[in-house]
């Protein structure tokens, strides 16, 4: 029911989703610190720039990366001068491509998170002469712990299920840049609608079953992602 290539074609998606994950919780976290407790006029654009792969079609976002990481691009151009070559059609490339169209599925929860805890735990920290590196890890992070719970399984499970920016920049190559959304595309585009059935079934289940844990533990975090 399930080929070799529907097995590495999981395994990339696994692999891809992780990697952006990680990275969206490492750059998201002060991103969404500072929108959180900044009062600077650039807090609606920066916070709108966030938010725009909410209301962008993926393939607009996609073709975009596509021209900036292409050679004739800054990005492309930079990453030849490296020596890199450039990154469309590469596993980079992905990466790159979703973590720009799932940044506000992290950032949007953490962002609610950090305004939750309010400024009295910090401020009481500060009389325990606390330094603000100290009252952020054990102040405010636990705290905050259902925004990151959160932040996390919604990155995960959105970079997943994306199909659109992956094939502008990676197009489909095997074991390289096909992910399980681009696999079930070409089983559909072959008429196999058994393996597609399989591919398509078992996203389902997975989205079906993040949803429910998220907002079964977090109902709040999840709804906040939605403002």
């Amino acid at each position: 029911m399930l080929d070799s290539s529907d097995f590495a074609a999981i395994w990339l998606t696994l692999r891809l989703a992780t990697v952006v994950t990680l990275l969206l919780l490492v750059f998201g976290t002060p991103l969404a610190w500072w929108l959180a407790r900044t009062h600077s006029r650039l807090r609606h654009a920066v916070g709108a720039v966030v938010a725009l792969p909410l209301v962008l079609p993926p393939t607009v976002i996609g073709f975009y990366l596509l021209l900036a990481m292409g050679p004739n691009g800054p990005l492309g151009q930079l990453t030849t001068a490296l020596g890199l070559g450039t990154l469309s059609f590469t596993f980079t490339g992905l990466v790159i491509g979703s973590v720009f169209y799932s940044l506000p599925f992290v950032v949007q929860p953490l962002q609610n998170a950090f305004e939750a805890v309010g400024t009295r735990p910090l401020e009481v920290a500060a009389t325990l002469r606390a330094s603000p590196w100290d009252t952020f890890w054990s102040v405010v992070v636990p705290l905050a712990r259902p925004g990151f719970v959160t932040g996390a399984i919604l990155g995960f499970a959105h970079t997943i299920g994306e199909f659109g920016v992956v094939l502008m920049i990676g197009g489909n190559i095997p074991d390289k840049t096909r992910v399980v959304s681009t696999q079930i595309y070409d089983h559909v585009e072959a008429m196999e609608y058994a393996q597609a059935h399989w591919l398509a079934g078992g996203m389902l289940v997975f989205s079906f079953v993040v949803l429910l844990v998220l907002y079964t533990l977090y109902p709040q975090s999840v709804r906040g992602t939605r403002r």
